[in-house]
């Protein structure tokens, strides 16, 4: 009987773990912003930061994580350290928003518009403007 149940339980773990392994990650095609339209950091990153509904800012406010991202302190604490400018895949930034890669559950995610947006900056030079 023990040896009956040390089967069973053995072939479910197998099982458990053979489960996990066919799990697909959703890829979401990120759309393309036109070259020739602007991207302000202060009119058009920093407001998805701090909209309704979706306030990286709750938890990124200088105490509770990294990094700041409240007004007039957002582009200090992610650029150059988090942001490699014209290369937004390399930017750790890039690959951890809400929507894209968060490593922890932010309540929300970013739309693919918003996430396009910031890729775009970054891509594009990750300038102060």
């Amino acid at each position: 009987m023990k040896k009956l149940l040390l089967i069973v339980l053995t072939v479910n773990l197998c099982l458990m773990c053979v489960s996990c392994y066919y799990d697909e990650a959703i890829e979401v095609e990120i759309p393309e912003i036109p070259p020739d339209e602007e991207i302000s950091f202060s009119e058009d990153i920093q407001p998805i930061f701090v909209q309704d509904g979706k306030n990286c800012t709750t938890c990124h406010n200088g105490t509770v994580a990294n990094p700041d991202l409240r007004v007039g302190n957002a582009y200090n604490a992610i650029v150059p350290d988090l942001v490699v400018p014209g290369n937004a895949e390399a930017s750790v930034f890039y690959q951890r928003l809400p929507g894209n890669n968060h490593p922890v559950e932010a309540g929300f995610l970013l739309n693919t518009n918003e996430i396009a947006l910031i890729k775009a900056w970054i891509d594009r030079g990750a300038e102060n403007n």
